[in-house]
């Protein structure tokens, strides 16, 4: 049985082989594209499991590549999607969030790292995933209703008040940890422990960037929407008042 497929884009050929070689060998299925031109048309038709994605690249960066994914709707809307991003260009990291990464990698990097990580974003994507798909005999997650908020972790699904919100497994998991506790404050090691649950290494600053990126999600849909509450200096809050 082939295990999960995983999008490598880069324009560095020798990274390209390197990564899809230390993958291939932890059992994952790689496709190779050396531009964000070819691998928009070909994960738009037929999305991976999850794409690692260079942003510094000519012609189209991984940036514009990920926000014509999440444009585009369908699955690769919501594929799980790292960057990799350059050591000496940290604005990228909170670029990189900010369009919609789950997560993202400064090179040079350990490949074990990077299989962490995929492996911690792969597991989270499958628990939201396999009970709506009847792959699992485990108790299916109850739906969340908080005021006009409607998640419903099996199909991984989220509503504002009855509109549609799509959500990377990463936002996803973030504010489901604060709507189920509403009014009780979470601070951002609270979050990063239920948003990257292996042992990886990750700013506390990342989970800003998370919750700007799902407020902006949910004001797209509702633009009074203020049910995230930030507590400077503490952390963060659901409110369903």
């Amino acid at each position: 049985m082939a295990g999960p497929v995983i999008a490598l884009v880069d324009d560095d050929r020798n990274i390209l082989t390197s990564v899809s070689i230390a993958l291939q060998a932890e059992g994952f299925v790689t496709r190779l594209y050396t531009d964000g031109l070819s691998a928009l048309r070909a994960i738009t038709e037929n999305p991976a499991d999850l794409g690692v994605f260079d942003i510094k690249m000519p012609a189209m960066d991984g940036l514009e590549l990920l926000g014509r994914l999440r444009e585009g709707g369908g699955g690769a809307a919501t594929m799980p999607v790292i960057f990799l991003t350059s050591k000496d260009q940290e604005q990228d990291e909170a670029f990189g969030l900010a369009a919609g990464a789950d997560d993202y990698i400064a090179k040079p990097f350990s490949q074990r790292l990077l299989v962490a990580r995929i492996r911690a974003i792969l597991r989270r994507a499958d628990m939201a995933r396999r009970p709506a798909e009847g792959e699992s005999e485990e108790p299916v997650p109850a739906v969340i209703e908080r005021g006009r908020l409607l998640m419903d972790p099996a199909r991984h699904q989220v509503q504002w008040a009855e509109r549609p919100v799509t959500l990377t497994v990463t936002e996803f998991m973030i504010l489901e940890a604060l709507a189920q506790r509403p009014g009780v404050v979470k601070s951002r090691n609270q979050l990063l422990d239920v948003a990257y649950q292996e042992d990886v290494f990750v700013d506390d600053r990342t989970i800003d960037s998370h919750i700007k990126r799902i407020r902006r999600k949910f004001r797209a849909a509702d633009n009074s929407f203020d049910a995230i509450e930030t507590l400077y200096g503490v952390g963060y809050r659901f409110s369903d008042g």
